[in-house]
């Protein structure tokens, strides 16, 4: 049975931006090229984590229950998951923020953002928050195990002024907003059937639309195609074709007789179609 490793953080916004793009990486491995996240963004999480470090909750966060923030940065990995009806099983694997042993016996999961607040943005990192607290309850051997998980929430910082304390000091400040997200179990579940029957599924068109990624594709392949083929039409562009035999993703190749497309999976798969 195959099992497909799914990242917390895949889950949020490459999963609602191209599911083109989001098969390709869990199901073939092939990542976007990464864009490092700016370096302060990093730097300011890393300074929270350090801060919060065995702080009692009652002092940065009224609206969590009594409790004292315990671990930082830790890794987690769910053992096997097959929702209903699905053919294949995933499994989750990433590294949380924060968690805080609350009071009551129970834990809180935590996560950090910079920004400001938004109703779409929580909506997408409430799948984040599930995927660690699935993980944490339901762990792989060996693996960090936490239960039971009774919040879920969002801390954010929002910068709003700046001040300059001495000649080399400058301060930024702004609010830190809690955000709770309301644990559902049903709808994540329903949410990881989905993202399974798609891995499953034959793989989705490339959306050059909506999806910076695979409008660079199709236009580098439009401009090695352009050669012999087209015009010097930038618009002119090549459609990538799915390989007929698994559905998979193809490549142009030069052979023998000229370009073709061959399956990415080659050798394990040896589906072709010419390049016309």
């Amino acid at each position: 049975m195959v099992e497909y490793k799914l990242s917390p953080s895949d889950l949020t916004f490459l999963y609602d931006q191209c599911k083109y793009c989001f098969v390709l990486k869990v199901k073939h491995g092939i990542s976007q090229p990464s864009i490092p996240i700016p370096g302060i963004f990093s730097v300011i999480a890393g300074l929270q984590k350090n801060y919060y470090s065995d702080m009692r909750t009652e002092k940065f966060c009224p609206d969590l229950p009594p409790g004292i923030v315990t671990y930082g940065e830790k890794r987690v990995r769910s053992k096997a998951i097959k929702p209903a009806g699905c053919n294949s099983a995933c499994y989750i694997s990433g590294r949380f923020d924060i968690v805080a042993t609350l009071d009551n016996g129970s834990y809180a999961v935590l996560d950090f953002k910079t920004g400001n607040p938004a109703e779409e943005k929580t909506n997408l990192y409430s799948r984040q928050l599930h995927a660690y607290t699935v993980a944490l309850e339901n762990p792989a051997e060996g693996a960090m195990e936490l239960k039971p998980i009774s919040k879920l929430g969002l801390l954010y910082f929002s910068p709003d002024s700046c001040e300059l304390t001495s000649l080399h000091r400058q301060v930024l400040q702004g609010s830190m907003d809690w955000i709770e997200i309301p644990r559902d179990d049903e709808y994540f579940f329903g949410f990881l059937r989905e993202v399974v029957q798609l891995l499953d599924g034959p793989l989705a068109p490339p959306d050059p639309d909506n999806c910076d990624w695979c409008a660079y594709r199709k236009r580098i392949v439009g401009l090695r195609s352009k050669r012999n083929h087209f015009s010097s039409d930038k618009n002119q562009q090549v459609e990538i074709p799915n390989c007929p035999a698994c559905k998979g993703p193809m490549v142009l190749k030069k052979g023998r007789y000229g370009e073709f497309w061959s399956c990415l999976e080659y050798p394990k798969c040896k589906g072709t179609r010419d390049f016309a």
